[in-house]
Protein backbone atom coordinates (compact mmCIF):
# COMPACT_ATOMS: atom_id res chain seq x y z
CA UNK A 1 0.00 0.00 0.00
CA UNK A 2 1.62 2.74 -1.03
CA UNK A 3 2.57 6.23 1.39
CA UNK A 4 -0.70 8.34 0.41
CA UNK A 5 -3.11 5.31 0.38
CA UNK A 6 -2.20 4.33 3.80
CA UNK A 7 -2.62 8.02 4.68
CA UNK A 8 -6.14 7.71 3.64
CA UNK A 9 -6.41 4.72 5.35
CA UNK A 10 -5.83 5.79 8.72
CA UNK A 11 -7.50 9.22 8.28
CA UNK A 12 -11.03 7.40 7.52
CA UNK A 13 -10.27 4.73 10.46
CA UNK A 14 -9.47 7.54 12.61
CA UNK A 15 -12.62 9.04 11.79
CA UNK A 16 -14.41 5.96 12.50
CA UNK A 17 -13.25 5.71 15.88
CA UNK A 18 -14.07 9.72 16.66
CA UNK A 19 -17.91 9.17 15.37
CA UNK A 20 -18.39 5.91 17.02
CA UNK A 21 -20.33 5.46 20.43
CA UNK A 22 -18.10 2.56 20.84
CA UNK A 23 -16.38 -0.34 19.19
CA UNK A 24 -15.49 -4.04 19.92
CA UNK A 25 -12.08 -4.77 19.05
CA UNK A 26 -12.02 -8.92 17.34
CA UNK A 27 -10.20 -11.19 15.93
CA UNK A 28 -11.94 -13.31 13.02
CA UNK A 29 -9.22 -16.27 12.08
CA UNK A 30 -10.48 -18.83 10.37
CA UNK A 31 -13.64 -16.84 9.65
CA UNK A 32 -14.86 -17.55 6.21
CA UNK A 33 -16.06 -14.43 3.45
CA UNK A 34 -19.35 -15.38 4.13
CA UNK A 35 -19.22 -16.06 7.58
CA UNK A 36 -18.33 -12.19 7.37
CA UNK A 37 -20.89 -11.53 5.40
CA UNK A 38 -23.18 -13.08 7.69
CA UNK A 39 -21.91 -10.86 10.88
CA UNK A 40 -22.21 -8.03 8.99
CA UNK A 41 -25.86 -8.98 8.23
CA UNK A 42 -26.62 -9.53 11.36
CA UNK A 43 -25.73 -5.77 12.94
CA UNK A 44 -28.13 -4.16 10.45
CA UNK A 45 -27.22 -0.79 10.11
CA UNK A 46 -26.33 -0.52 14.21
CA UNK A 47 -22.37 -1.10 13.06
CA UNK A 48 -19.60 -1.62 10.30
CA UNK A 49 -17.75 -4.26 10.86
CA UNK A 50 -14.45 -3.15 9.33
CA UNK A 51 -11.21 -5.52 8.55
CA UNK A 52 -8.23 -3.42 8.81
CA UNK A 53 -4.26 -3.65 9.50
CA UNK A 54 -3.01 -3.48 13.19
CA UNK A 55 -0.08 -1.03 11.66
CA UNK A 56 -2.60 1.67 10.21
CA UNK A 57 -5.10 0.80 13.37
CA UNK A 58 -2.67 1.72 15.66
CA UNK A 59 -1.63 5.10 14.17
CA UNK A 60 -5.44 5.76 13.68
CA UNK A 61 -6.21 5.12 17.14
CA UNK A 62 -3.88 7.70 18.41
CA UNK A 63 -4.48 9.93 16.38
CA UNK A 64 -8.20 10.06 17.23
CA UNK A 65 -7.00 9.92 20.85
CA UNK A 66 -8.09 6.25 21.64
CA UNK A 67 -5.76 4.85 24.00
CA UNK A 68 -5.27 1.28 25.93
CA UNK A 69 -6.50 -0.95 22.91
CA UNK A 70 -2.42 -1.82 21.53
CA UNK A 71 -2.49 -4.85 22.98
CA UNK A 72 -5.56 -6.54 21.53
CA UNK A 73 -4.11 -4.76 17.66
CA UNK A 74 -2.24 -8.47 17.24
CA UNK A 75 -3.32 -10.98 14.66
CA UNK A 76 -6.20 -10.76 11.82
CA UNK A 77 -7.99 -7.60 13.60
CA UNK A 78 -11.41 -6.75 12.56
CA UNK A 79 -13.65 -3.56 14.48
CA UNK A 80 -17.32 -2.84 15.10
CA UNK A 81 -17.59 0.53 14.88
CA UNK A 82 -20.84 1.15 16.36
CA UNK A 83 -23.33 4.12 15.19
CA UNK A 84 -26.24 3.78 17.46
CA UNK A 85 -26.93 1.78 20.67
CA UNK A 86 -23.83 -0.72 21.66
CA UNK A 87 -26.22 -2.85 23.45
CA UNK A 88 -27.61 -3.48 20.41
CA UNK A 89 -23.84 -4.78 18.67
CA UNK A 90 -22.51 -6.01 21.44
CA UNK A 91 -25.35 -8.52 21.60
CA UNK A 92 -25.10 -8.74 17.88
CA UNK A 93 -21.78 -10.00 18.07
CA UNK A 94 -21.51 -12.06 21.19
CA UNK A 95 -24.14 -14.18 19.63
CA UNK A 96 -22.43 -14.35 16.54
CA UNK A 97 -19.12 -15.62 18.55
CA UNK A 98 -21.03 -17.87 19.94
CA UNK A 99 -21.79 -19.73 17.11
CA UNK A 100 -18.63 -19.40 15.24
CA UNK A 101 -15.79 -19.95 17.78
CA UNK A 102 -13.32 -18.22 14.71
CA UNK A 103 -14.81 -15.24 15.63
CA UNK A 104 -12.70 -13.79 19.18
CA UNK A 105 -13.78 -10.64 21.14
CA UNK A 106 -10.62 -9.18 22.77
CA UNK A 107 -11.78 -6.19 24.07
CA UNK A 108 -13.78 -2.44 23.11
CA UNK A 109 -13.78 1.01 24.16
CA UNK A 110 -16.60 2.84 25.25
CA UNK A 111 -17.03 6.27 26.83
CA UNK A 112 -13.55 7.29 26.48
CA UNK A 113 -12.18 4.32 28.12
CA UNK A 114 -10.89 0.68 26.95
CA UNK A 115 -13.62 -2.15 27.76
CA UNK A 116 -12.50 -5.50 28.51
CA UNK A 117 -13.67 -8.67 27.06
CA UNK A 118 -15.96 -9.01 30.65
CA UNK A 119 -16.92 -5.37 29.69
CA UNK A 120 -18.00 -6.23 26.64
CA UNK A 121 -20.25 -9.20 27.29
CA UNK A 122 -21.86 -7.28 30.27
CA UNK A 123 -22.93 -4.98 27.76
CA UNK A 124 -23.97 -7.61 25.28
CA UNK A 125 -26.16 -8.95 28.44
CA UNK A 126 -27.97 -5.94 28.89
CA UNK A 127 -31.77 -5.59 28.62
CA UNK A 128 -33.28 -3.62 25.86
CA UNK A 129 -33.47 0.15 26.97
CA UNK A 130 -37.02 0.61 27.87
CA UNK A 131 -36.40 -2.43 30.70
CA UNK A 132 -32.97 -0.64 31.98
CA UNK A 133 -35.10 2.89 31.95
CA UNK A 134 -37.76 1.28 33.82
CA UNK A 135 -35.63 -0.37 36.52
CA UNK A 136 -33.75 2.85 36.62
CA UNK A 137 -37.11 4.95 37.51
CA UNK A 138 -38.12 2.70 40.09
CA UNK A 139 -34.55 2.41 42.01
CA UNK A 140 -33.96 6.03 41.96
CA UNK A 141 -34.81 9.15 43.48
CA UNK A 142 -33.83 11.99 41.25
CA UNK A 143 -34.90 15.48 40.58
CA UNK A 144 -37.22 15.53 37.80
CA UNK A 145 -34.53 17.14 35.72
CA UNK A 146 -32.66 14.62 35.70
CA UNK A 147 -34.80 12.10 35.50
CA UNK A 148 -36.22 13.35 32.43
CA UNK A 149 -32.64 13.64 31.33
CA UNK A 150 -32.27 10.07 31.73
CA UNK A 151 -35.00 9.12 29.96
CA UNK A 152 -34.03 11.00 26.95
CA UNK A 153 -30.35 9.60 27.08
CA UNK A 154 -29.10 6.69 24.73
CA UNK A 155 -28.87 3.01 26.04
CA UNK A 156 -24.91 3.67 26.33
CA UNK A 157 -25.57 5.83 28.67
CA UNK A 158 -28.42 4.22 30.78
CA UNK A 159 -25.77 1.71 30.36
CA UNK A 160 -23.54 3.42 32.14
CA UNK A 161 -25.20 4.20 35.22
CA UNK A 162 -26.31 0.73 35.57
CA UNK A 163 -22.48 -0.23 35.59
CA UNK A 164 -22.08 2.47 37.99
CA UNK A 165 -24.95 1.12 40.70
CA UNK A 166 -23.05 -2.40 40.30
CA UNK A 167 -19.73 -1.32 40.73
CA UNK A 168 -20.94 0.51 44.28
CA UNK A 169 -22.94 -2.61 44.80
CA UNK A 170 -20.06 -5.01 44.71
CA UNK A 171 -17.74 -2.59 46.72
CA UNK A 172 -20.07 -2.57 49.09
CA UNK A 173 -19.40 -6.06 49.92
CA UNK A 174 -22.88 -7.02 50.95
CA UNK A 175 -23.65 -3.61 52.76
CA UNK A 176 -27.09 -1.65 51.63
CA UNK A 177 -26.01 -0.52 48.74
CA UNK A 178 -25.53 3.76 47.31
CA UNK A 179 -29.11 5.17 46.40
CA UNK A 180 -28.80 5.49 42.54
CA UNK A 181 -29.77 9.29 42.81
CA UNK A 182 -25.71 9.69 43.76
CA UNK A 183 -24.64 8.45 39.84
CA UNK A 184 -27.99 9.94 38.43
CA UNK A 185 -26.19 13.53 37.83
CA UNK A 186 -24.41 12.41 34.83
CA UNK A 187 -25.54 14.66 31.68
CA UNK A 188 -26.53 12.47 28.78
CA UNK A 189 -24.07 12.94 26.07
CA UNK A 190 -24.40 13.44 22.49
CA UNK A 191 -23.93 10.64 20.19
CA UNK A 192 -22.56 11.52 16.75
CA UNK A 193 -24.08 9.29 13.95
CA UNK A 194 -20.64 7.43 11.78
CA UNK A 195 -19.73 6.92 8.59
CA UNK A 196 -18.49 3.77 6.81
CA UNK A 197 -14.76 3.20 6.27
CA UNK A 198 -13.84 0.79 3.31
CA UNK A 199 -12.28 -2.13 4.53
CA UNK A 200 -8.85 -2.80 4.27
CA UNK A 201 -6.81 -5.58 3.76
CA UNK A 202 -6.07 -7.83 6.70
CA UNK A 203 -3.11 -7.94 8.58
CA UNK A 204 -1.13 -10.06 11.71
CA UNK A 205 1.38 -7.40 12.47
Amino acid sequence: MANAEKATAVADIAEQFKESTATVVTEYRGLTVANLADLRKSLGGSATYSVAKNTLVKRAASEAGVTGLDELFTGPTAIAFIKGEPVDAAKAIKTFAKDNKALVIKGGYMDGKALSVDEVNRIADLESREVLLAKLAGAMKAKTSQAAALFAAPASQVARLVFALQEKREAAEGAPAAPAAEVADAEPEAEAPTDAVADAPADAE
